[in-house]
């Protein structure tokens, strides 16, 4: 089974964190939310969410994959701790794959790993990617760095989470029954 950490940081986009676990999860996939903060966490839109676990119970744990969701001020609260620090660099370091979306690839930016990759962003950061290729496609693989524009784009990226960890024969599955255009 595929394992895949989200870590919700106050202010997370709400749309984004909980679209990659429930596509995810329907693909099979062991997502753990694991926040940065105390229960509950309060996303971007006020809406509040119970964590798995706490971040650092299981920041120590091995992941195939971590999905860093956006949201200016949980983008901000993910830059500014050291374990989500940690924890994507060593998954990087083990070729495992990092996925963000909206805000949060300025999080890999700060963090060093996107320099000469190609990565997309909401428009409102595009100027704080001064090292990477930016696309204007609206989810965006390159090597193992996934990057997506937004919340519009939220479900379209969950997908090709699924498509990269499972394949596209499980993407036509779990779509069978959300119907997403993709």
């Amino acid at each position: 089974m595929k394992r895949v950490l989200i870590p919700l940081a106050p202010g997370f986009e709400e749309i984004e964190a909980l679209a990659a676990a429930d596509i995810l999860r329907r693909a099979g996939a062991e997502v753990i939310m694991a926040g940065t903060a105390e229960n509950p966490i309060e996303g971007r839109n006020k809406i509040k969410v119970l964590a798995d676990a706490p971040l650092h119970s299981v920041k120590d744990q091995d992941f195939d994959m971590i999905v860093l969701p956006g949201g200016a001020a949980g983008t901000e609260n993910l830059k500014k701790d050291p374990q989500v620090k940690e924890i994507v660099e060593r998954l990087h370091k083990k070729g495992r794959f990092v996925a963000a979306i909206c805000a949060a690839p300025t999080v890999l930016s700060a963090i060093g790993i996107t320099a000469g990759k190609t990565v997309t962003s909401h428009p409102t950061v595009r100027t704080k990617l001064e090292k990477e290729k930016l696309s204007d496609d609206r989810v965006v693989a390159d090597g193992n760095i996934v990057t997506s524009q937004g919340p519009g784009t939220a479900i379209e990226f969950a997908f090709k989470l699924v498509e990269i960890l499972m394949g596209k024969d499980k993407v036509a599955e779990v779509n069978r029954g959300v119907l997403a255009r993709i």
